[in-house]
């Protein structure tokens, strides 16, 4: 049975799984799912056409699925946020719905957000990502698995970050980021690769390390051209699924079309 505090406003079509508890003077608006065993903090909000999977905690003064800062977005869209597991957003994060009817904002699973941290419209967040406090990721952004995203730092929208990235302290992006890599504090520069995450990583070999240390040189140490240094990539047929990862993350980011075109980060030795 749910447990709802007496000042809390519950929307009557909002549905809720076994075990949740809403705290005092929080508000779940109409047209909201929220899974069994979440936890939903005094004042924290709870906006429309937010789905939420279970075991989710949502801390006071969070807003979750507000509509987007978007000057095209038409308020009488039906947009989502679409949230997963065990899910842990502290106080003051905003998260918006997508903009475009059916169209969703999407939070994967055990992600972390720490105090003041935001996702905009159309953004996808892969499991296990950690935002860490006043970290801001505008539209249409992609961050994959497992990535530290910076304290008060910036992604730019229609950015994709790859998996297991680490960001400096208030780094920021508004190029592609390639999986793997540390973002340093200069705009748009990886100063190295990710090693202690890698190495901590129990589904990572020394093997795929040697491999990615091997695909991140061709890139950004051989003094090749773009094209070129796909090419010599192309040609490591050995390498397995880690470095496969960087070498298809690089082709699709020399490759993207507008609004996508965003271009590969650069390197510089730290």
């Amino acid at each position: 049975m749910s447990k709802i505090h007496a000042t809390a406003v519950v929307d009557e079509t909002a549905k809720l799984g076994d075990d949740v508890e809403i705290g005092a003077y929080a508000i779940i608006e109409g047209n909201v799912e929220i899974g069994a065993g979440t936890v939903v903090r005094p004042h924290a909000l709870i906006r429309r056409y937010t789905i939420m999977g279970e075991g989710n905690y949502v801390d006071s003064f969070a807003s979750l699925g507000g509509e987007p800062q978007d000057y095209k977005f038409d308020p009488n869209e039906v947009s989502y946020l679409r949230i997963g597991d065990k899910n842990i957003f502290r106080e003051g994060v905003t998260i918006s719905r997508a903009t475009g009817t059916g169209e969703a904002t999407v939070v994967g699973n055990g992600t972390y957000w720490m105090a003041n941290s935001h996702a905009g419209h159309n953004v996808t967040v892969c499991d296990n990502v950690i935002a860490v406090n006043c970290c801001a990721i505008a539209g249409h952004s992609t961050i994959g698995r497992g990535t530290i995203l910076p304290a008060n730092g910036a992604i730019h929208q229609f950015v994709w970050i790859g998996e297991k990235v680490m960001f400096q302290g208030g780094a920021c992006s508004s190029g592609h980021v390639p999986p793997y890599v540390i973002m340093g504090m200069r705009l748009n520069t990886a100063i190295g690769l990710n090693l202690i995450g890698l190495r901590r990583s129990p589904e990572i070999t020394k093997e795929d390390i040697r491999q990615i240390k091997e695909a991140f040189a061709i890139t950004y140490r051989s003094g090749l051209s773009r094209a070129k240094s796909l090419e010599k990539m192309d040609a490591c047929t050995d390498w397995g699924e880690a470095a496969s990862k960087f070498r298809d993350f690089v082709h699709k980011a020399i490759a993207a079309e507008k609004p996508f075109n965003r271009g590969l980060v650069t390197y510089r030795e730290p």
